[in-house]
């Protein structure tokens, strides 16, 4: 009964599901590395963008259901320009970061914990160091900062911190594992086993945590 309902009720989530495992079992053959890997890797974010269109009534979308799109499908443009050039990958998912930051910045937390300054601010300013650390890349440390300030703005806002928060936290531990990569710190195999499954699965928290939000389901702090 649970899988009928996902398939009546919320077939674009579990269409982005399909699409991701399809993408996670692929990328390594000859099919995924060809234009039906980077279609199914598209896909993947950007069917979670469509399901937030369907899921939040027009009614109740407003500016924070449209930035949540917005930042979802620039999010899934960088997942295929990524494999294409890296650097126009990078300026997509920053251009993400912003309009992530500027949805929770509009949703920020009236009064958040000692705790939850904390690692708002751990976020802020240890992602970038993190990612210069593993990666010896200025330019990977520029992007940080606009990483760190989406996460840390997650964690700050009222939107389900275990849910939203704890997803933009995933999407940064994915991140630094990608960055190991070009660096002198070997953490193989984790970046080839982790680093989608941690991605894809933090854009769902998000995705899922503010939609139940927006749609009231989910009680606001």
């Amino acid at each position: 009964m649970a899988k009928q309902a996902l398939i009546e009720q919320r077939p674009w989530l579990l269409a982005s599901i399909a699409a991701a495992t399809a993408y996670y079992f692929l990328r390594d053959n000859p099919v995924g590395e060809g234009t039906w890997g980077l279609a199914a890797k598209g896909a993947s974010v950007g069917l979670l963008a469509l399901y937030v269109m369907v899921r939040v009534p027009h009614t109740r979308r407003g500016i924070d259901g449209v930035m949540l799109v917005i930042a979802l499908a620039l999010a899934s443009a960088g997942d295929i320009a990524i494999e294409l050039d890296f650097v126009t990958g990078g300026v997509l998912f920053t251009a993400a970061h912003l309009v992530a930051a500027g949805l929770y910045l509009r949703n920020r937390h009236k009064r958040p914990s000692p705790t939850q300054k904390l690692m708002g601010t751990g976020l802020f300013i240890g992602t970038p160091l993190v990612s210069y650390a593993l990666s010896g890349d200025p330019l990977v440390a520029v992007y940080a900062g606009f990483l760190g300030a989406m996460a840390a703005a997650a964690w700050m806002s009222h939107f389900p911190r275990y849910r939203v928060g704890t997803g933009a936290v995933l999407f940064v531990v994915s991140d630094w594992l990608l960055f190991s990569r070009m660096g002198t710190i070997d953490l193989a195999p984790l970046p080839d086993m982790l680093i989608w499954p941690l991605y894809y699965a933090g854009q769902v928290m998000i995705a899922t945590g503010i939609v139940q939000c927006l749609r009231g389901e989910q009680p606001v702090r």
